[in-house]
C-alpha cells in the first residue's frame, strides 16, 4: 500500500509545500545515514510515484532508494524503475532517480534463480 511520511512533508514552500488535504501528493525532506533526501510523491494517472534525490553530485545508491521505497510502501510491495526508450526520456534534474507502481496492476516477478542463489539466512 502506498503512503507517506507526513511528518518529513513540506508544508510551507512557495512551490512544493503542501498539507494532508491533497493525500499521497506533495514533497518530503527526509535524513538517511548522513544524507538529505528529497521526494516528490505522487498517486495520479493510474501510477504511484517517488522521484528521489539527495544532496551530493550523484544519484541516490541502492540503500537509498531501499528505504525510500520502504518508507512509501508496504515491505512486500513491488515497485520498478523503469528505463524508457530513448526517444521517452525527460531529465529536469541529472540525478534523480525514480520508483513506480501501477495502480490495480499485478507486475511479474522474475524466477529468483535468474538473479542467484537464495541463500538461508542462520
Amino acid at each position: 500500500m502506498f503512503h507517506v511520511p507526513n511528518k518529513s512533508r513540506i508544508r510551507t514552500h512557495p512551490t512544493y509545500g503542501s498539507d494532508d488535504s491533497i493525500g499521497n501528493n506533495g514533497a518530503f525532506d527526509l535524513v538517511f545515514n548522513g544524507y538529505e533526501v528529497h521526494c516528490i510523491a505522487s498517486d495520479g494517472m493510474l501510477w504511484e510515484h517517488v522521484s528521489v534525490t539527495i544532496n551530493r553530485k550523484r544519484c541516490p545508491g541502492w540503500e537509498i532508494m531501499s528505504y525510500v521505497k520502504d518508507l512509501f510502501w508496504d515491505e512486500e510491495d513491488m515497485v520498478i524503475q523503469i528505463h524508457p526508450p530513448k526517444s521517452e526520456y525527460v531529465n529536469q534534474h541529472i540525478y534523480c532517480l525514480h520508483l513506480w507502481r501501477p495502480i490495480g496492476v499485478i507486475l511479474p516477478l522474475p524466477a529468483q534463480i535468474m538473479v542467484g542463489f537464495k541463500i538461508q539466512q542462520k
